[in-house]
């Protein structure tokens, strides 16, 4: 069906930010960096030189606005399809028009998908050989990073396009102009008070259709010609916050949360912990990536870290939310403002990165195992010195691979408890090298 056919963007009965989208690439606000002077989606637009698209960005940023901009500006046939309502099957009607359109009358076909990420893979390749053979230019909107929920086929044919949350200044523009202009509240006078104005404007988070909803739902409630504060506040249910547990979101603010506490920011680590707890994430899977964090960035910095992360996971499984939210608190602002360390960390990749450059090197003979007469015959544990026979329980041996034998995978650092594991380490190898002890660091334990 093509989009325009039916569309309801001039009838007064349409919702608001129906009646307010733009219609041309100078009626658009924001998304600057993209329909700018020169910018590249507004050169390829002027020009009529489109090919496939994706527009990937937040709800409310513009994707179908500006599928209907390009609709409107270029010469192409400009079909809508809906992956919520539409299937598979209907591709081949389209297309089959598409070819007609194309072979008599010369013009090329858009085809814009909605919520492209709601096909499978194996859905999106239905669209492959026809955007592949330019019967269709392809256009997608998605608020899923395309990275993962495009087939890669689909994706390495598209060009993509980034939108970001509309600014204070943009959402504004907007509001002002549904105010004034006859398509939206023009003709009611209707007025925002300022205090009002600015509740809209905060409350949208970058989201241009919940701004105009808003709007309107305060005009339909108010008595005279003027909204206030109290009419808007009224207007306005809790917005769910931009989430999805299995998306890219979701590792964004658990990556917030992580380089939170590393960076030792316990006001910052608190308030992504809060992020994911309000948008309903597993309380069990915070639990996990603290005592990943306990290891990997605490480390022997503070020992105690791990302990802590371990005691936390167990009371959030024992307790569950909502008082498991304290007990993930401690652990978070604990993490956070604990000393840190990735030295063991970093220790066992170098660990393995020596094992897979070098192969499995043979043990040395006098850390062997000598279970039988012939092993011990071979060689097997000869010269092995036992630790607990020195006197201060290190024997002057060396432990690693003769072409190893210099190398150290472990260097502590010289913050919190690591300080002392530095200083011990530097003490054992002294006595290993068979020094006297005058001459070594002192014994730091």
């Amino acid at each position: 069906m093509d989009l325009f056919e039916h569309s309801s963007q001039n009838s007064p009965d349409a919702p608001l930010a129906e009646r307010m989208r733009p219609r041309s690439l100078d009626e658009v606000v924001g998304q600057q960096h993209l329909v700018g002077a020169g910018k590249p989606l507004r050169r390829l637009i002027e020009t009529d030189r489109i090919s496939s698209l994706i527009f990937w960005g937040p709800p409310g940023t513009g994707k179908t606005t500006l599928a209907q901009v390009i609709a409107h500006t270029t010469r192409s046939h400009f079909v809508s399809f809906s992956a919520v309502l539409q299937g598979v099957k209907d591709v081949r009607e389209i297309v089959a028009k598409a070819r007609e359109d194309k072979a008599y009358h010369g013009r090329k076909t858009l085809l814009f998908i909605d919520e492209i990420h709601r096909f499978n893979k194996a859905q999106q390749d239905a669209f492959l050989p026809h955007v592949e053979r330019g019967d269709i230019i392809l256009i997608g909107a998605t608020t899923e990073n395309p990275s993962f929920e495009v087939n890669a086929a689909l994706l390495s044919r598209s060009r993509v396009f980034v939108l970001h949350p509309l600014d204070a200044e943009a959402i504004g523009a907007l509001l002002r102009r549904a105010l004034s202009d006859p398509r939206g509240l023009g003709e009611r006078g209707m007025e925002l008070e300022q205090e009002a104005f600015d509740f809209i404007v905060e409350s949208a988070d970058g989201d241009a259709r919940a701004a105009l909803n808003a709007l309107e739902v305060a005009t339909l409630s108010a008595e005279g010609h003027v909204l206030t504060r109290g009419h808007v506040a009224e207007s306005l249910q809790k917005k769910p916050l931009l989430y999805d547990k299995g998306g890219e979101e979701h590792y964004n603010v658990i990556s917030a949360l992580i380089k939170s506490m590393r960076g030792s920011d316990p006001d910052a680590a608190l308030y992504w912990l809060a992020r994911m707890l309000e948008a309903g994430d597993d309380p069990l899977f915070i639990a996990r990536r603290l005592v990943i964090f306990a290891s990997e960035d605490v480390g022997n910095a503070d020992p105690r870290g791990l302990q802590v992360a371990l005691a936390v996971q167990q009371a959030v499984h024992f307790i569950g939310l909502p008082e498991a939210r304290i007990n993930l608190a401690q652990g978070v602002t604990y993490l956070a403002t604990a000393p840190k360390s990735n030295a063991s960390y970093a220790g066992i990749n170098a660990a393995l990165k020596e094992v897979r450059n070098s192969g499995a090197l043979p043990v040395p003979m006098h850390i062997r195992n000598a279970p039988t007469s012939l092993m011990k015959e071979l060689g097997y544990g000869r010269d092995y010195r036992y630790a607990h026979d020195y006197e201060h329980g290190v024997a002057p041996q060396t432990h690693l691979p003769d072409q190893l034998a210099e190398r150290q995978f472990y260097t502590p650092t010289d913050r919190g408890y690591e300080k002392m594991i530095g200083e011990r380490m530097r003490y054992h190898e002294s006595l290993r090298r068979g020094k006297k002890r005058g001459d070594d660091p002192k014994d730091p334990s």
